[in-house]
């Protein structure tokens, strides 16, 4: 059996999601001096590849440590529009049905935009084109979805939202101008009743999502692979990076 990490790698010079704090490493023991080396991680929920759970947006959810082992362990497929999608650009399911590989009911999504090669450690590093300008769904997506009945998604960019449906367009109104200029008017293509609607839609039915999802993604593409997603077992807890691999027959 091969296995494929499709995790981002990591430092503390990943960025975190835009407003939130960055991650940071430090010794707290060191050879020299205590004959052990020790670190202290301090990352916040939503830095480098990560699952949001329901928590994240829903009062009462489930926390991320109770989501069973097999629900997040599935066989799935990694859809790749990298050559159907732009900046800023919308995707539909009939971009995702028309690859070369089935999409059962009830696998595990993952969609492969390209956005990765953007990632803050990648040769084509730009992080403001990573977060800000990602392509995402167009509003009848989560109801595909739906009627999936997937165990969850996976992305590999900044989130299974689109940038400019939500509180990025007021963070940096720069970039939502430049939005308007290819989408035209925001406030009508995205209406305030589907804000974030890939999280508020589905995360109440216990549809959660990956973001940041990179690593070799590109040995993957549209493939059926059993999928494996694993947060922490944290209790109360909202979301947790993960490590994320993909198990195929060699």
């Amino acid at each position: 059996m091969d296995v494929v990490d499709l995790t981002q790698p990591w430092d503390d010079n990943c960025p975190s999601w835009p407003g939130y704090p960055d991650p940071s490493t430090y010794f707290v023991k060191r050879l020299t001096d205590d004959k052990v080396n020790a670190q202290m991680l301090e990352i916040p929920n939503h830095n480098g590849t990560h699952l949001d759970g329901e928590r994240h947006f829903v009062s009462n959810g489930r926390p991320i440590g109770e989501e069973p082992l097999d629900k997040l362990v599935t066989e799935g497929v990694v859809v790749d529009i990298s050559d159907e999608v732009d900046e800023f650009g919308m995707y539909s399911k009939e971009d995702l049905l028309k690859q070369p590989v089935e999409i059962k009911e009830g696998d595990a999504l993952i969609v492969h935009t390209g956005w990765h090669k953007y990632g803050y450690n990648a040769e084509e590093a730009d992080v403001e084109k990573y977060f800000l300008k990602h392509p995402g769904p167009d509003l009848e997506f989560p109801d595909w979805c739906l009627e999936m009945n997937f165990k969850w998604l996976g992305i590999d960019n900044g989130s299974m939202d689109h940038p400019m449906n939500g509180a990025l367009r007021t963070h940096r109104p720069d970039i939502a101008k430049q939005a308007e200029e290819k989408l035209g008017d925001l406030d009508e293509l995205f209406p305030e009743d589907t804000y974030h609607i890939m999280h508020n839609k589905l995360f109440p039915e216990g549809m959660i999502h990956a973001e940041n999802v990179g690593g070799d993604i590109e040995e993957v593409l549209n493939e059926r692979v059993t999928l494996g997603c694993f947060p922490l077992r944290m209790i109360d807890v909202e979301s947790s990076p993960i490590r994320m691999v993909a198990f195929r027959d060699a």
